[in-house]
């Protein structure tokens, strides 16, 4: 007969996710694993496989859940620059309120933690990042055909600088920087880019 699992897999590599997420991997060891979920070791392996499988699965979670849905609602919107603008506005008020305030963004704290020595962990970090970039290029391509980007913005380029903006929003969160400043360095960085019949 097939091993029949009396947990729900789903729900305990949500909770994984949040361990990961605010303690990040170096902190977090399989005994938090087991305390956080309730799982005994053996079910915790053969269902995920060991640590850096289970983060994996935690990165690709996370992906799913938070990443994803942002970057779609991004490159499908036709507004341009105030798409843009609120995509940062969202950033900053989860990353500075609520629940998951100070955690930073899991993706972003893989970019800074000594997780991405892993080929596989920099493989996801590659694809996760070409997502955002192409997520702000749509944007940006939109804003271009609409006028609102200033004589010179090259759209591709562009986005790659505002990627680099949005792991700056997510590890400037986690120490402790308020939205307000986050805010105003943002809408800096967009007025920038923004020409001035559009204004």
């Amino acid at each position: 007969m097939p091993d029949i699992k009396h947990f729900d897999p789903d729900a305990a590599l949500d909770t994984v996710v949040r361990l990961f997420w605010r303690q990040g991997v170096a902190m977090t060891g399989i005994q938090d694993v087991v305390t956080a979920t309730g799982l005994n070791r053996s079910s915790l392996y053969a269902t995920f496989g060991g640590k850096q499988e289970l983060y994996l699965a935690a990165l690709r979670r996370y992906q799913e859940q938070w990443s994803r849905p942002a970057f779609r609602g991004l490159a499908d919107d036709r507004r341009g620059l105030p798409a843009v603008a609120e995509f940062f506005d969202a950033l900053i008020e989860v990353r500075c309120s609520g629940e998951y305030a100070r955690w930073g963004c899991m993706v972003s704290n893989a970019q800074a933690g000594a997780e991405n020595g892993d080929a596989e962990v920099r493989a996801f970090l590659h694809r996760h990042h070409e997502e955002l970039r192409d997520a702000l290029c749509a944007a940006l391509v939109r804003a271009e055909a609409q006028g609102q980007l200033a004589a010179g913005t090259e759209p591709g380029v562009t986005a790659d600088l505002l990627a680099l903006l949005a792991y700056g929003v997510n590890l400037r969160s986690r120490t402790g920087a308020d939205a307000g400043s986050l805010r105003a360095t943002v809408g800096a960085a967009l007025r920038s880019l923004t020409s001035r019949t559009a204004e």
